[in-house]
């Protein structure tokens, strides 16, 4: 569940902190001070894009902090195969830094990356927007939801069907460029065979490039390197001046006091030891420069290699062993081209058998989608009559043998007909707004049976409703809450009523600054609340007790459920 969210230099918000729990949390206050700001917040600490413009004025940045308390092992799990270093108390921390110029994300104090928030977010939290009920106009989005009610059955099924779609169109593909004209297509052999040849010929071997380059740049310097370490030579050699030769007398004037002093015996010792190492290096510089001996048709041959490498690796690839793989390529078109018209009903039979796996796949993915859709309509009918929709019929259909794709050949829509003796139509036709909004809470509540994400967001669920349906939702949101953290912000005492926890969010002015601020009212200021939303001028004992009552009907409600 969501534990905690502080928020810190946000629009109205100098910096709140508001600690939520179990249960339904509700949160209201009047028109404009601030109710879609605190919502806001979550979204921007999970990703949602952000404008520079929203950082409070006078500050260098905006912070939003989450923090959720994980217990379910199968979420734990999920959490640890993305990388997450979950505290040892469960808790997980979300971290959004805004500033002008930038975004930065951290989860449990490790910086993160926006798709990476966004994949942890599924796991904790279901964010319904006072937009989504859009989302339910556009048919595309029907199988999706119904998709996600059959659940994880399914979901093997379409990881398989979008493998074997991509194995299918890219066979489609090559079979689509397959050159049927045999005058082209002998060009294309000769060129291929010219190619192949050209390769095969060079006798590459791995390495070589390298190991040429090496000693054509030796050979290229020959002489400044047969200068400069015959210099070296006669440096440390034995004439007259060179650094052995005065290392030499200085070995013997050493030699010549070491009778009377240990630690002069010691430093002869070690000068002898570096006389001794003169006289190897000067040997091995002697060999080194007999080596050099340059060799002008060693260098040509050397240099006419080196141009045929490069030239090889300037036309079939950067590299030997990207010549090696073009090569490879060019032996299997070389065999295609020369058996085309074996190669293409190859192909054509590969091609026949993929799609007789897609068709098995989209026919099981359809009969799933088929059962799970009457199951989901009745499950559905029922949560709208919940919701005082008294004449509700409610059809999901499947139709099959569609194009095929990655998702299989269905086309799924949503059929409502919300008066008795109308005609099933589609959802987007018939259904208002208000509708809209307890259609989406009856997905919700029929999903959030059959999902783990413990906390849900409402923002505004109660749009377009009032009166006893105000009462259904209410009821609908407190069953939800027994098995999941919700949070809703709203305007109808009926829904407020409802709440285990009710928080005030309030806009007010200090030091000639607006501010935003929200925070856990006590019963009685609970009641005052109420009161107001009740639509009351003046908090009169008689309007307070209409909220208490209020209050009592909820709790009733509550038990009765």
């Amino acid at each position: 569940m969501l534990i905690s969210l502080h928020v810190k230099n946000l629009a109205l918000i100098t910096e709140t902190e508001v600690h939520f729990r179990e249960g339904l949390n509700i949160l209201s206050g009047e028109t404009g001070a601030g109710k879609s700001i605190i919502i806001g917040s979550v979204n921007l600490a999970l990703g949602a894009k952000a404008d520079k413009d929203i950082i409070r004025n006078g500050a260098e940045y905006a912070l939003m902090e989450l923090v959720f308390q994980v217990e379910d092992a199968q979420t734990l799990a999920a959490l640890k195969a993305l990388e997450v270093l979950v505290e040892e108390d469960g808790l997980v921390i979300i971290q959004r830094r805004i500033q002008p110029n930038r975004s930065t994300f951290k989860i449990c104090g490790e910086t993160a990356v926006a798709k990476q928030v966004k994949a942890v977010s599924e796991l904790l939290i279901d964010i319904h927007g006072q937009h989504e009920n859009q989302s339910l106009l556009y048919t595309k989005n029907h199988m999706e939801i119904l998709d996600s009610f059959a659940g994880s059955a399914l979901l093997q099924v379409k990881e398989a069907l979008r493998e074997e779609y991509g194995a299918y169109l890219q066979i489609k593909q090559e079979l689509g460029g397959l050159n049927t004209d045999e005058g082209e297509r002998a060009k294309e052999l000769g060129l291929a065979e010219f190619e192949y040849n050209e390769i095969e010929e060079a006798a590459l071997t791995q390495g070589e490039d390298e190991e040429l380059e090496n000693l054509f740049k030796k050979m290229s310097n020959s002489r400044q390197i047969v200068e400069a370490a015959g210099r070296a030579h006669q440096f440390t050699g034995n004439g007259e001046q060179s650094a052995a030769d005065l290392v030499g007398h200085a070995v013997r004037d050493l030699r010549s006091i070491e009778g009377y002093d240990e630690k002069a015996k010691e430093l002869a010792d070690e000068l002898e030891n570096i006389d001794a190492l003169l006289n190897d290096f000067n040997r091995g510089i002697a060999e080194y420069m007999a080596d050099m001996e340059f060799d002008a048709q060693a260098f040509a041959d050397t240099q006419e290699r080196l141009n045929t490498l490069n030239h090889l690796k300037l036309k079939y690839g950067g590299s030997i062993e990207s010549i090696f793989e073009y090569q490879t390529e060019l032996a299997e078109k070389i065999e295609k081209l020369k058996n085309a018209d074996a190669y293409k009903a190859q192909l054509e039979e590969q091609l026949a058998k993929k799609q007789a796996e897609l068709e098995r796949l989209c026919a099981e993915a359809s009969d799933m989608r088929t059962k799970e859709a009457k199951r989901l309509a009745e499950e559905m009918t029922d949560a709208l009559t919940d919701l005082n929709f008294l004449d509700v019929q409610y059809e999901i259909q499947v139709r099959g043998h569609q194009e095929l794709s990655a998702s299989g050949y269905d086309d799924v829509e949503f059929m409502i007909s919300t008066n008795p003796g109308e005609p099933l139509k589609s959802l987007g036709s018939v259904a208002s707004g208000g509708e809209l909004s307890r259609i989406m809470l009856a997905l919700k509540t029929v999903l959030a049976s059959r999902d783990k994400i413990p906390t849900m967001i409402f923002d505004e669920i109660d749009a377009g409703i009032s009166g006893k349906t105000a009462w259904k939702v209410s009821e609908k949101l407190g069953r939800i809450s027994r098995n999941h953290q919700v949070i809703c912000i709203t305007h109808l005492p009926q829904i407020a009523a409802m709440a285990d926890t009710h928080f005030m969010i309030a806009k007010q002015v200090i030091d000639n600054t607006t501010v935003t601020d929200i925070h856990e009212m006590s019963e009685s200021q609970a009641v005052d609340e109420l009161a107001r939303m009740l639509g009351s001028d003046e908090l009169t004992d008689t309007v307070r007790e209409n909220a208490r009552e209020l209050m009592r009907n909820a709790r009733e409600k509550k038990q009765e459920k």
